[in-house]
This record gives C-alpha cells, structure tokens and sequence, in this order.
C-alpha cells in the first residue's frame, strides 16, 4: 500500500522574489543553514533552528542570484549573478564582505560548478562570452586553467559539473548544451572525451554520481535521461524516465545515494529511487514552478532535509525517506 503523500516539516517565507537556488551548509558552531538565492538579487542565509534568515547579502546590483555555494574549508559564500560576476564573500564573525569577483560575460542561465582543490583553493567552471565555450579558473589567484569549446555547433552551454575522478590526474568536465547534447571533457587536455545526443531539447539541468560514475538530465520535455560513464571515459546513454507533465529545473543527488529529487515546472517536486530511478513520491506544496531542490547532508539520517524553492517565493522543507538503513530501489 503506497504511503499518503507527506506535506512540508514547514516553510520559508520573505526571500522576496523567485529561488533560483539553494545550498545547505553548516556554521562553525554547527548551526544548520540554508542559502538561496533570489531574483531578486539577494542571498537569504536561513538558520534552520529559528527558520529566519539570519543574515541577507545584497550582492548582484538587483540582478537575479542564479547560484550559491560555499567553501567547506572557510566561511566563504560563492554567487553568481545575472550581471555576470561570480562573488566570493567571507561570512565569518557576522562578515559579508566582498572578498573576490569574477566576470563572466556569459549572459545565459548556466549555474558554475565548483571544485575544491585544496584547504584554500579552488577550480571555478563557468559559462564563457562566446556561446558555446567553458572557462575554468582557478580561485583566488585567478589563474586561467583552460577554455573548453566543442568542435561542433551544439548552441549555449546550459548546464556544467566539474569532479576530480579516483583514477587519472586532472579533472573532468560534463557539460549540456542547447541541442540536447552531452559531453565529457579532460579540464587538463582540454580535450573532449565523449559526446552523447541525451535530448531533442536544450538540457536544462544534470547531476552527476561521482561515486557511481551515473547521471540524469532533464530538459523542457517529459523524460529524464539516464546515462553512465564506462571504464573507457565513454557516455553510454540507459534509457529514460517518464514524466507526468513537462520541464525539469534542476536535479539533485542526496548524498547516500539513495534518491533524486527533481525541481518540476508543474510546481511539483518528484522523488526517485535513485538506484532504479523507480518513482516514490510526488511533493506537492507550491503554487508555481519549482526552480530549485537541495538535499542536506546531515550525519543524523533522520535530519536530513529536501529544500524546494519556488518561483512563488517560498522555499518549502521536507522530511522524507529518512529511515537511515535499508536501500531504496
């Protein structure tokens, strides 16, 4: 007998404007916490215990926030605007100075992906000037590392995941483009390594399982697509998922490797088995289009959280499959 579809734990309310992104991290002093991003331009920093923001960084000019992140090692907030700077912020001891920034040039919606190469140092992957062309930085020395542009016409890059495998020396590179392609790049080479045709339509979000070498992506129409990585560096496409209604935002792994999560332009958030990728639950809470989803990484298997932002304005947080132990299929 399938369970009654759960409601929120609670909401977050007062962000002000759509929630392009979220990311969950954690305070010295352990306090969880929740960053968004808005599009309106600013940065929530949500304290998990008194659910309000405890903090509001207005760092894009008003432009819309399309991605955050932090640093593990530091106090350090990452953003991304729509006025084409990547913001690094030191958020230690009540701080939000600026502390670095970056243009990018890129005027389309493709979110940075982040690599931390050491305690104080880190890889910064981003959308370039020309259409189809990855630049990779490394941070805080603003080291050019390479710039990453297929030999085909494939239209913008909408989406990037950079990871340093267990075997090989450098790190690679997925990205998606507006014709529905995939590709694996070598950062260091700067050399494409596969190229698989995932989608009809621009891939609009993917995720990446670094540990077991599988992903998804999702693009305006009503399909997920599976794909794997081989021993050879090769995409190898494993079918697809069908979807009730159209669009996917974004895609999130939870760290166990046990479900996905998936930001639903039907104002729906979907929950997968992430090893069969077998649906388990439908989340149904806001009023317009999910544009975000995050899993937290508590230790605590029963404090683990899925946060949802919404172009409602509300980030919505959910309790589910918390069991800790068993699989989930």
């Amino acid at each position: 007998m399938s369970r009654p579809a759960p409601s929120p734990i609670y909401t977050l309310r007062g962000a002000g404007g759509p929630l392009n992104t979220l990311h969950f991290g954690c305070s010295g002093e352990g306090t969880p916490l929740l960053f968004s991003g808005s599009g309106k331009g600013a940065i929530h920093v949500w304290n998990l215990n008194s659910r309000r923001a405890e903090k509001i960084v207005e760092g894009h000019s008003g432009s819309s926030v399309i991605w955050v992140n932090t640093l593990q090692s530091t106090d350090a907030l990452i953003s991304q605007g729509r006025d084409m700077q990547v913001c690094q912020w030191d958020l230690s001891e009540g701080r939000s100075e600026l502390v670095e920034s970056v243009w990018t040039g890129s005027v389309g919606f493709c979110q940075c992906s982040m690599l931390e190469t050491s305690p104080t140092n880190y890889l910064l992957a981003f959308a370039g000037q020309q259409t189809e062309e990855i630049k990779i930085m490394e941070l805080p020395s603003k080291t050019p590392v390479g710039t990453l542009v297929p030999d085909a016409k494939l239209g913008m890059v909408m989406c990037v995941k950079l990871w340093q495998p267990d075997s090989g020396p450098g790190p690679l590179l997925l990205a998606g483009y507006e014709d529905g392609s995939l590709l694996l790049w070598d950062v260091t080479q700067r050399s494409k390594l596969s190229q698989v045709k995932a989608h009809p339509e621009p891939v609009m979000c993917l995720t990446f399982d670094t540990e077991r070498l599988r992903g998804v992506s999702g693009s305006s129409e009503e399909k997920l697509s599976s794909w794997m990585l081989d021993g050879q560096k090769k995409l190898q496409l494993q079918g697809d998922v069908t979807l009730v209604n159209s669009g996917v935002s974004q895609l999130c792994i939870r760290e166990d490797g046990k479900l996905l999560a998936s930001a639903g332009w039907d104002h729906r958030v979907r929950v997968f088995g992430w090893k069969k990728l077998r649906p388990l639950a439908v989340l149904q809470y806001h009023t317009d289009m999910v544009l975000s989803v995050a899993f937290s990484d508590h230790q605590d298997p029963r404090q683990r959280l899925l946060a949802a932002g919404s172009k409602d304005q509300r980030i919505s947080l959910w309790s589910v499959y918390n069991e800790g132990g068993g699989s989930t299929s």
